[in-house]
């Protein structure tokens, strides 16, 4: 024997609260907000009630946008230059961002892109203008010399004597700073006895050994250091700079020239490296002035 229950839905009135027909689920969601909004109803005439649906709180509403930015949003033409007549504004077609170049990073350099076809005398400046202001990370050949530098000597005293520099031509403001640099790189070893003759346990030592140091002895070799140092001076392409050494080092002079050689070579040409000699070539005592080529450097 069957028996039959019929579910009876009362129509309530408006100012009562439907029941809820959402199952009440753990609380391990977001918050949600809750939004009323109006049913319609067709068919037989029926009192308004009302239907409640959620809204995702602001931490779904985040995830939602990160899911939506994996896709572009493309309402251009298809390939062949004909828009489909059948896809409507609200139908939009998905593509993948990996699917095309991306030039969010660069908006600068897609700015450049879409005016080429407008207008390619525009674009054209436009690069050259991106070009100008990003050389220096652009890559480049080298800028020094491929003939090798000079290296004389004349008089040359450890304890009191000048380094005399001519280059090709009047050094830039980022030659005269890498010159700086290398210079003080150079007086800070030897002012620190980096460049000690006496103690070369590991270059002279040999080659099909392991290599050992011996601590002790390498402790009692007698110290050398680099005492004083000037300014470096420069009159258009020539420039000097003072040194006291202090200890006959050769050493201390070779560092210097394998330096001063890879800068030749690589960035700013150095015609010759004069070292000692009270004069050299054009170098006037009593030119001062800065505008007729005349600068001090500290190092």
């Amino acid at each position: 024997m069957l028996a039959f229950h019929y579910r009876i839905q009362l129509l309530q009135r408006p100012n009562e609260t439907a029941p809820s027909e959402f199952p009440i689920l753990p609380n391990s969601y977001s918050p949600v907000q809750a939004v009323a909004v109006p049913a319609q109803h067709y068919g037989a005439r029926t009192r308004s009630s009302s239907i409640y649906v959620t809204r995702p709180g602001r931490a779904q509403e985040q995830k939602i946008r990160v899911e939506e930015d994996r896709f572009d949003y493309d309402d251009d033409d298809d390939d062949d230059g004909v828009a489909d007549e059948d896809e409507s504004p609200a139908h939009r077609r998905f593509r993948r961002r990996g699917e095309e170049k991306d030039y969010d990073k660069d908006p600068e350099f897609a700015e450049i892109l879409g005016s080429c076809l407008d207008d390619p005398q525009k674009a054209r400046s436009k690069m050259e203008e991106r070009v100008r202001k990003k050389r220096n990370k652009i890559l480049h050949t080298k800028t020094g010399s491929a003939k090798p530098m000079k290296v004389t000597f004349n008089k040359f005293e450890f304890s009191n004597s000048y380094i005399w520099f001519e280059f090709y031509n009047a050094p830039l403001e980022k030659d005269i700073s890498l010159i700086c640099d290398a210079i003080r790189a150079w007086h800070i070893i030897g002012r620190l006895g980096g460049c000690n003759s006496m103690n070369m346990q590991l270059s002279q030592s040999p080659r099909d050994k392991r290599p050992s140091y011996d601590a002790i002895q390498g402790a009692n070799v007698t110290p050398t250091t680099f005492y004083n140092i000037g300014d470096l001076e420069i009159q258009d392409n020539l420039a000097r700079i003072w040194v006291d050494i202090g200890t006959s080092e050769p050493l201390i002079l070779d560092v210097l020239i394998n330096a001063l050689t890879q800068i030749s070579s690589d960035h700013v040409g150095i015609k010759q490296l004069m070292f000692g000699g009270s004069a050299f070539d054009n170098w006037k005592e009593n030119l001062k002035s800065e505008e007729a080529g005349f600068s001090i450097h500290k190092v």
